[in-house]
């Protein structure tokens, strides 16, 4: 249910932003071009000259014929260049590009979304003959279909000592749509974040993400100047306490695994970020990771997705431009289609990190593995007792904050009834095939399952989800119903979305329409290993 203690618009920090922007993006450039030109003066690689040639290479690559003239240009005159030129051609760049990624927040919008676009959401979401009560009902009606779980009391509380960094899981666009909503439901304030640059070519979408703290992102500039621009407007972002979100995964999750591996690139910034408050004398300006996994039902996008993971185009690095995101029609069939079921979306906030990986307790004190009390600026103390510059060392603090959150993220999933049957025929169609390969099992005919082999199959994997803490959550629907109704919930839901039934039921039989989806929706609980040496858990009919 929606929270009773709101973050007043006093605590609202992004609303100070437009007037610090000029501020964060001239601190940006400065230490950007400062640590370059630093760098540089050791010659080799690291030369002003072959950061510069490393944009234009990459840019030329990237657009080729008469877009690629200005880069052409300059790669042609580098040799000749004063290292006084360069540095100059380099303050240019990383003021451009600062300039593409700046977000923006702007108070009016913010209202506007919170106060009249979430109710108007509730329309959308529920027949409009079943919500009583007005906006309170309204409100009411959306609570029950986007559901947020976890120490939300805690959260709030450490969210005024310091600045969170909320990092969730990724499978959708409809992500940052709902991550906010979540946040706001459950009283915790706005948070800016990076979004790719292809989202906002949609004008409605783009108003909103614009107006509302994202920054752009560009996922087809490769070369490292952008890289760091970007961390380093990530980093400042977090010494001046503007709460942030990222997505460790990167992109979405073509496989809708949870995420095994994370990107250590902006999740880094929380430690570079609290490392220059400490230097700053300002070690109370304590960062926060808050690990979060976005539970969906039904997954918008599923089909381009799992056809681009099994196609392994582009090896994650393309970037799809036409996907169901892209098409109002499909969203708004998305929203009435999946979003009359209750607790369809589950929002599962666990408890946070500190930039080194320790465990938070309620007062914002960092906890080691053996549960003592540790101080945070220990972690960064050279040998002199004082602050010291070491990137190797941070580095490795990253890594084990992004292992804890791959550790984090299992528990704190949350499992619909629809991941649980597709877990149940897929482990039936590997058994009877006699392997998991996903490849050689799209190549053979198509199985039924038998319905009171899949039933009882899924009995014994609720119950074990249930006696494994580690490996996550049943929803509370699936907790409330009994096996048979779970399955019936689950055949529903698969074979009314889809372009073509994910699952039908014939008599007693299950029949599986698209393996490729099946196996989509599994790989939620793909963590989870197969309970059976034959790799199966219910038996398949030819």
């Amino acid at each position: 249910m929606a929270s009773d203690r709101p973050v007043r618009e006093g605590r609202n920090r992004l609303e100070s932003f437009n007037a610090d922007r000029d501020r964060v993006l001239a601190t940006v450039e400065r230490r950007v071009v400062a640590r370059l030109s630093e760098r540089a003066r050791r010659g080799g690689d690291e030369s002003l000259e072959y950061v510069l040639n490393d944009v234009c290479v990459n840019e030329l690559k990237r657009l080729g014929g008469e877009h690629a003239a200005r880069w052409r240009a300059l790669a042609g005159k580098l040799g000749t260049m004063s290292e006084e030129d360069k540095r100059g051609e380099l303050t240019t760049l990383v003021r451009h590009f600062g300039k593409d990624i700046v977000g923006n927040f702007d108070p009016r919008v913010y209202r506007f979304a919170t106060r009249v676009l979430t109710p108007g959401l509730g329309f959308l979401f529920s027949p409009l003959s079943s919500v009583r009560g007005g906006v309170g009902g309204l409100l009411a009606e959306l609570d029950s279909r986007i559901q947020v779980e976890g120490p939300l009391d805690m959260l709030r509380g450490i969210a005024e000592r310091g600045t969170l960094v909320v990092t969730p899981t990724h499978s959708s666009n409809m992500d940052s749509v709902v991550i906010g909503l979540a946040l706001e439901r459950a009283g915790l304030p706005p948070v800016t974040y990076g979004a790719g640059k292809n989202l906002f070519s949609n004008p409605f979408i783009s108003f909103f993400m614009h107006n509302l703290g994202a920054y752009r992102v560009d996922r087809r500039l490769r070369f490292e100047l952008y890289k760091d621009i970007l961390k380093e407007y990530s980093t400042v972002l977090l010494e001046s306490g503007y709460h942030s979100l990222f997505f460790p995964g990167g992109t979405r999750c073509r496989s809708n695994m949870i995420e095994r591996s994370v990107k250590l690139g902006l999740l880094g910034t929380a430690v570079s970020a609290y490392a220059n408050n400490v230097r700053a004398g300002e070690p109370q300006r304590r960062i926060y990771i808050v690990p979060v996994t976005i539970n969906y039902r039904l997954v918008l996008e599923a089909e381009t997705l799992i056809h681009d993971y099994l196609a392994e185009t582009g090896q994650r690095r393309y970037i799809i431009t036409d996907d169901e995101f892209s098409r109002v029609g499909r969203i708004v069939e998305f929203l009435r289609k999946i979003l009359v079921h209750d607790g369809a979306v589950v929002i599962r906030f666990g408890r946070p990190l500190d930039p080194f990986g320790n465990d938070v307790d309620d007062d914002g004190g960092s906890r080691d593995r053996a549960g003592r009390r540790v101080d945070p600026r220990s972690y960064l103390s050279g040998a002199s007792g004082e602050p010291a510059d070491d990137e190797q060392r941070d580095a490795e603090y990253t890594r084990l904050l992004g292992r804890r959150l791959t550790e984090v993220y299992p528990r704190e999933s949350v499992y619909h009834s629809t991941h649980l049957v597709a877990r149940v025929l897929f482990d039936a169609v590997a058994a009877a095939a006699g392997t998991r390969d996903v490849y050689r099992l799209l190549r053979l005919p198509p199985r039924d399952v038998a319905v009171a082999d899949a039933v009882r199959a899924l009995g014994e994997l609720r119950r074990r989800i249930a006696a494994t803490p580690a490996a996550g959550h049943l929803h509370q629907r699936v907790v409330a119903a009994g096996d048979a109704a779970t399955l019936d919930d689950a055949v529903r839901a698969l074979g009314t979305y889809h372009a073509r039934p994910v699952i039908e039921r014939d008599g007693e039989s299950l029949r599986v329409g698209s393996l490729e989806l099946v196996y989509y929706y599994q790989n939620r609980l793909a963590h989870l290993p197969p309970d059976r040496p034959d790799g199966g858990a219910a038996r398949s009919r030819s």
